[in-house]
């Protein structure tokens, strides 16, 4: 094994600071496993990143990647229930508190001191990557890495859908921005029984809402610029949705959400924004609506999602992914930037 190999480094905060770099092949610990990364995917995060969109503590430099999966290469001696040439998937914690009392509730994806990969730590576009045996998970042979790179944005819509909301049979859901995870989301909620699942975006979302209606949708709006508050009073009974999923997360989006949820229905925020509301939150105590925040995933979820995947219950299509080697990771990012396409993969081995 080489002592170095290549990994897209992000180096500093400014836009543009992501380039190809040779870097160490990391030592691993007695509880680790260094793992040879066979998928990883790019995550709208990354991208942020790459263009100085980010706001948060970052490491500088890191190794960019969250989303990944890869064979064991070498087990630390203390690892227990995995081996070299085990397959798997890895969580994002990478590292926790855990005298934390959420982690002790199982709740480590809300301790304040978690430090993911691909921001805290050196993340997996590269060809090795170090990982905790505790966030690892064994994958079939069945299912491919390129999908099981999907897993952790899966688990992220599943928290959301699944979890922190509550999708009934028969309810009619709007999800908000058809990005990945808001495609993702409208694909749990038609696994959740969702009766009616209206996906929302821009008139750049063209490419994005044509997915959607691949991957479940029963209506998408806003490529043409309708009016999708009259939209809404037209469906049903005119008092608006169940559910409302917003993944895009900046401020009117929110606005949007309130305007057409049913009163006592849900709102689940997954999106992030940092902008200021610049609007009153009296309708959401007039319709006493459920606002409830989604963050990341934990163990359970993971192998909720790893299951549903391997059954191919949730199957997003090749549509929904581009996959190229670790090489072409700028054309890659630049295509997710545009709207080309909705989530890249990269190998980095070819």
């Amino acid at each position: 094994m080489s002592k170095t190999m290549p990994a897209v480094v992000n180096y500093a905060p400014e836009p543009n600071s992501v380039e190809l770099r040779e870097v160490p092949v990391p030592n691993i610990g007695d509880q680790e496993v260094l793992l040879a990364v066979r998928a990883v995917g790019v995550c709208g995060t990354d991208i942020h990143l790459a263009y100085g969109q980010h706001v948060g503590k970052m490491k500088y430099p890191v190794v960019l990647g969250h989303e990944f999966g890869g064979v064991i290469a070498q087990a630390g001696k203390n690892v227990r229930d995995f081996k070299e040439g085990d397959r798997v998937v890895s969580e994002t914690a990478a590292v926790i508190d855990e005298n934390s009392p959420f982690v002790r509730r199982g709740l480590y994806n809300l301790d304040p001191g978690r430090r993911g990969f691909g921001f805290g730590v050196d993340g997996a576009m590269t060809h090795y990557t170090k990982v905790p045996e505790r966030i690892l998970h064994h994958i079939p042979a069945t299912l491919p890495f390129e999908v099981a790179a999907l897993t952790e944005p899966c688990c992220v819509a599943y928290n959301a859908t699944c979890g922190n909301v509550r999708i009934l049979p028969g309810d009619a859901v709007a999800v908000i921005g058809p990005g990945p995870i808001g495609l993702l989301c409208t694909a749990m909620a038609k696994l959740a029984g969702a009766g009616e699942i209206v996906v929302i975006g821009t008139a750049a979302d063209t490419r994005r809402l044509q997915v959607a209606e691949q991957i479940g949708a029963s209506a998408t709006l806003g490529a043409k610029g309708e009016d999708i508050i009259a939209w809404t009073r037209s469906v049903r009974d005119g008092y608006g949705f169940d559910v409302v999923i917003d993944a895009a997360g900046v401020s009117e989006t929110l606005k949007l959400a309130i305007d057409i949820v049913r009163p006592a229905g849900q709102i689940g925020k997954v999106g992030w924004g940092p902008q200021p509301f610049n609007f009153s939150l009296d309708p959401l105590v007039l319709k006493a609506v459920t606002l409830q925040g989604s963050f990341s995933h934990n163990w359970p979820i993971w192998e909720r999602v790893i299951r549903l995947l391997s059954s191919g219950q949730l199957n997003v299509g090749p549509e929904f992914t581009r996959v190229s080697p670790l090489t072409q990771w700028h054309d890659s990012f630049e295509a997710m930037h545009s709207g080309e396409i909705v989530k890249a993969v990269l190998l980095p081995t070819q």
